[in-house]
Parts: C-alpha cells; sequence; structure tokens
C-alpha cells in the first residue's frame, strides 16, 4: 500500500509526523481527501477536524483552528496557529464556550464584540465536531 509523509505542525509544536494512506480536511472551497502521490496543492482551511488515516488503519482525529494545507510531491504538511488532538479535547469546556458564545450574540443590550463572538462559537462547533467524529471511530 502507498504511503506519504504527513505534518501536523501547530504554532507551539508538532502534533502528527507520520506515514499515512489517507487525508481528510476542510477547506475554504469544501471537504478535500488526499491521497499518496497526490497533485501538488495549497488552498486555506477552514477551523474544524483533520482525519489521518495511518499505515495501520488507525484513524487519527485532530482539531485545528484553520490553517494552510501543502501537498508536495514528497510531503503533505499542515499548518496551522492552534492544533489539538481529539483526545485532548475538553468536550464540558468546549460546550460552555459555546453556550456563553451564543448568550452573548444574542444579549443586544451588552457592548460585546460580535466578531469575536461569531468566532468563538465557530471554535467551539468545530471543536465539538472533531470530538464527535473521534467517537465514532471508537
Amino acid at each position: 500500500m502507498s504511503t506519504m509523509q504527513v505534518e501536523v505542525v501547530s504554532a507551539e509544536h508538532e502534533i502528527f509526523s507520520g506515514e499515512a494512506t489517507m487525508l481528510i480536511a476542510t477547506a475554504g472551497s469544501g471537504e478535500l481527501g488526499i491521497y499518496p502521490q497526490h497533485t501538488p496543492l495549497l488552498t486555506n482551511l477552514k477551523a474544524g477536524d483533520v482525519r489521518i488515516q495511518t499505515e495501520d488503519g488507525e484513524e487519527q482525529v485532530i482539531y485545528v483552528s484553520g490553517g494552510i494545507l501543502e501537498v508536495t510531491p514528497k510531503k503533505v504538511t499542515v499548518l496551522s496557529d492552534t492544533a489539538i488532538r481529539a483526545d485532548d479535547l475538553d468536550e464540558a469546556v468546549a460546550l460552555e464556550a459555546q453556550r456563553k458564545a451564543e448568550q452573548a450574540m444574542k444579549d443586544t443590550s451588552a457592548d460585546i464584540n460580535y466578531a469575536q463572538a461569531k468566532a468563538d462559537l465557530a471554535r467551539a462547533a468545530a471543536q465539538l465536531q472533531a470530538l464527535k467524529k473521534m467517537k465514532k471511530l471508537r
């Protein structure tokens, strides 16, 4: 079976580095499936999950806050400000962040930054989606 080198890197550290048979990520134009020998590509990623199928058939789920996906003949690289393994996400924290963002957006009397509240809501929803996909794999 053919494989490709995959690296997922956040601003803080490398999250994943290894051989994979497939990578799935959400770009601005929709969901992308990357396989070995994929044509070169450079695209923006939306906040959401990156799924990596390793050589042994295991699937890794990683939440990214957005970023860049680069596919070259020898390597696939995901660069993101924030990247967290779905196993390390705290569902209670994500649910609370979602609740607070929704409440802030509904409160018309408060002096809030709607763009920030909307971004917080999108981030929490993407984290919860990554958790949901990870739970399906188990």
